[in-house]
This record gives structure tokens, C-alpha cells and sequence, in this order.
């Protein structure tokens, strides 16, 4: 969502007159975008921002905090970093180069308001990285309170883009040469609910995905980061019924255990999301599941985090996204009683991501000596004449191939696996 949000950024910013640089230093504006999500998160921001201030040199750039971290912190960031010039929150991106403009006659600007119809300005794109693929905002905010969680504080309430515009956005993509659309939100399935209607037991995400399924030009359709309550029927009927959404669907668990489920404020029960597990296996062989796990919540005992390694397993997740809890300045949690000292924080999450790295490791090895099909992102990391692509269940696949194939569908067959990634031969 960050990388979406500064994409629409740049296309603002050039459209008012500036120009990219990739070289740092000799920047005149530095604006870093920022996420609350985590504490490291806020901390390297910080660290980054203080370098950038503190560095010699005879012109000093306008430097800006953007995104959750100034929501979050506000007016406070110009004692924390002297010097800062500019403070921009989540509903404000389409405003940096106006905001801009008066940093040369104010020592701090800041805006934090809420304005409505800000979701329906994230929809610029650069085409400045080639690659086949693209992100679509859809909706802002949350409405869940998960007693965790920061985002409704920094993103505030949901609010979605009419459906389409974000169709005509699409649109104007597949033109561009992008095949694959990765939709955004902050609970991103539960898209239009109470403000758009269902339409033969459809909700409106899923109405959506359907529109969005008959556009030619586009091959794979992603998104992120959903919620397990708007996984009903439709939504996972259509996991069957649409080839383009591929097998791969993203089920953020939090925990296995429905005292610290009820805790956090997550309105289901272990037995529910489970189901929902077992709905989707059914449904479409092969389909590979990730989640989103938070150890160590307050009065989370070994108890606890047992049953969240037994749903771990029944569930198997194939791809995870394990977190050690830490407090959030804002969010109730923090007011909780049960802290879990560091020490143990630190053996939850290893045990967790060793349970991951076996469940990964064997769904790969299972793929070896199988045919897929691959998106061609570009080349692979470590190069080496290696391209990099991606399957319908979101795998990467590294390859030989020459560069010019990027953004091609390829048949590759799979000679190797490791934990994060399949190695290959094209076909």
C-alpha cells in the first residue's frame, strides 16, 4: 500500500514541474513515506530522516514525513527531528506539491485533516519500473478495531473507490502493457460493504473481481490484505470459478487460540477459520494458503500459542507472516495486562518459523517435476543470466531466459525447490 501511495506521490509530483533523481544526495526534496505497523518500522524512519538532516553539505533538501508514522505522531516529529520541514498523513498524498510550496515561506508545514473522496486519488500511475504487474488501490481504512492494530487511527474508516473508476483504471493499465492487477485495501474483501449492494448473492468485492476477470489483457488478479470475516461463500466460490484469481489466497489467523482471538478483537472462532481453510482446499486443488501470525499478545500462554501451532499445522500454511507482538502507542492493546518477556517473544517466533520453513519446504519439493506456468517479472535477484517469475499460486520460480521475455507467460518445469523459491528450465 506504501508503494502505492508514493507511486501516486511521484505522479503528482511530476506533474507540478519536478524531476526523479536517483542519486540521493543531490536531491533538493527527500520525502520519506512511512508505515505504523510496527515499531522497527517507525525507528528506521526516524533513523533515516535523522541522517538525512544531520548530513553536511551546503544545500540542506526539504525533508517530509509522509504517510501512517506522521498520522501517528503528528506535530511532535519537528521536536524529534529539528529541521523537518514538512508533515503529510494518509489522506493528503494528492496535496504534497502544493504543501511543498509553502515550506519555502513556512519553517513547518503540516496537514493531517481527514478529506473526503482522498481514496478516490490514488490512481496515478508512473510506468517508471518495467515489469508486467501493478497495484490498484480500492478502498482506505478499517473498520475492525483489532485491539492491536494502529491502521484505524492512521488510515481512519473505510471508504471505497467507485467501482469504475477502478475498472477505467484497469483499463488504462492493460493499455500500459501491465497483465497482472494486485488489489489494495486495509480489509480488502469486505470492499463496498454497506455502501454498494449484493447482486445475486454476491458482494461487492467479489462483483468486482467478476468485471474485473472479463477484462482482455488482463491475465492474474491478486489482492491484499483481506480478513477471514468476508470470506463467505461467494468469495470462495469464486476462487473456482475465475481462473485469473489463481490458487493462492492470503487468511491472516492472528492466533489459534479464540481467548486471544476474542482479545484481539477478531470477531471469529479458531473452529470458524478453519472452515474456511478446508472450504478452500476443497474447492480448488493445489491452492497454497499464507497467513499472518502475531506472537506473544498479552496473557498469551504456551497454552496458547500450542493450539496456534496445532491450527498452523491443520491449516497448512505454505506461507506465513510471523510477528513478535509489540506494543503500539494508540491501540488498547497496549493498556493490557500478561506482557510476555522478551526471551520468550523470541522462542514462540522461532518455533513458529521453523514450523513454516517445514510446511514451505514440503510444499515445494511437492512441485518438482511439474510444469507450470510463469509470469515473467524480469531479471532474478542474484542475476547470473537468471530470470524471475511468478506461478498462479504466487511462487517464485527462478529460471534461464533472456531478459526480452519479461512480462511473457512461460511454461517452466520445475527441477528444484527451497524453502522461499522453485528453480527450473523453461519448456
Amino acid at each position: 500500500m506504501n508503494e502505492r501511495d508514493s507511486e501516486a506521490v511521484i505522479c503528482k509530483l511530476l506533474e507540478s514541474g519536478h524531476e526523479i533523481t536517483e542519486r540521493e544526495e543531490s536531491a533538493d526534496i527527500i520525502l520519506l513515506n512511512t508505515c505504523s505497523v510496527r515499531e522497527k518500522a517507525e525507528q528506521k524512519a526516524i533513523g533515516k530522516a535523522s541522517r538525512i538532516l544531520n548530513t553536511s553539505g551546503k544545500s540542506k533538501p526539504t525533508v517530509g514525513i509522509l504517510g501512517c508514522m506522521a498520522q501517528n505522531r503528528g506535530q511532535s516529529l519537528f521536536q524529534e527531528l529539528p529541521g523537518l520541514g514538512l508533515v503529510v498523513g494518509t489522506q493528503k498524498f494528492h496535496q504534497v506539491p502544493e504543501l511543498l510550496e509553502k515550506t519555502k515561506h513556512q519553517k513547518h508545514v503540516i496537514d493531517l485533516a481527514e478529506e473526503i473522496g482522498s481514496q478516490n486519488e490514488i490512481k496515478h500511475h508512473t510506468n517508471l519500473k518495467n515489469g508486467p504487474s501493478a497495484f490498484v488501490s480500492i478502498m482506505q481504512g478499517c473498520n475492525m478495531n483489532c485491539t492491536f492494530c494502529i491502521v484505524p487511527k492512521t488510515r481512519g474508516q473505510e471508504r471505497y473507490r467507485p467501482m469504475q473508476e477502478i475498472l477505467d483504471e484497469i483499463y488504462q493499465l492493460v493499455d500500459d502493457g501491465i497483465k497482472e492487477v494486485t488489489l489494495l485495501g486495509q480489509i480488502v474483501n469486505a470492499y463496498g460493504r454497506g455502501e454498494f449492494a449484493r447482486v445475486d448473492q454476491k458482494s461487492p468485492f467479489v462483483q468486482l473481481l467478476e468485471k474485473i476477470h472479463n477484462i482482455d489483457g488482463i491475465y492474474r488478479i491478486r489482492f491484499t490484505s483481506p480478513h477471514p470475516i468476508a470470506y463467505g461463500d461467494d468469495l470462495i466460490n469464486a476462487f473456482e470459478r475465475l481462473p485469473k484469481l489463481g490458487k493462492y489466497a492470503h487468511l491472516p489467523m492472528q492466533s489459534g487460540s479464540n481467548s486471544i482471538l476474542k482479545a484481539m478483537n477478531r470477531p471469529y472462532k479458531i473452529e470458524n477459520f478453519l472452515s474456511i481453510v478446508d472450504r478452500l482446499r476443497k474447492k480448488v486443488t493445489g491452492i497454497r494458503l499464507s497467513t499472518d501470525v502475531i506472537v506473544g499478545f498479552p496473557g498469551e500462554t504456551r497454552a496458547d500459542f500450542e493450539l496456534t501451532k496445532k491450527a498452523f499445522i491443520e491449516a497448512g500454511f505454505e506461507m506465513g507472516f510471523i510477528f513478535k507482538y509489540s506494543d503500539r502507542s494508540g491501540t488498547p492493546s497496549v493498556l493490557l495486562d500478561g506482557k510476555i518477556e522478551q526471551n520468550e517473544l523470541e522462542y514462540r517466533n522461532q518455533e513458529l518459523l521453523k514450523l513454516l520453513e517445514i510446511q514451505s519446504f514440503e510444499s515445494n519439493q511437492s512441485l518438482i517435476g511439474k510444469t507450470l506456468e510463469v509470469l515473467i517479472e524480469g531479471e532474478a535477484r542474484k542475476g547470473r543470466g537468471q530470470l524471475m517469475g511468478r506461478t498462479p499460486c504466487f511462487r517464485k520460480v527462478n529460471f534461464m531466459g533472456d531478459i526480452s521475455m519479461t512480462g511473457d507467460i512461460a511454461k517452466v518445469r520445475i527441477s528444484d525447490a527451497s524453502v522461499s523459491s522453485l528453480s527450473g528450465n523453461l519448456v
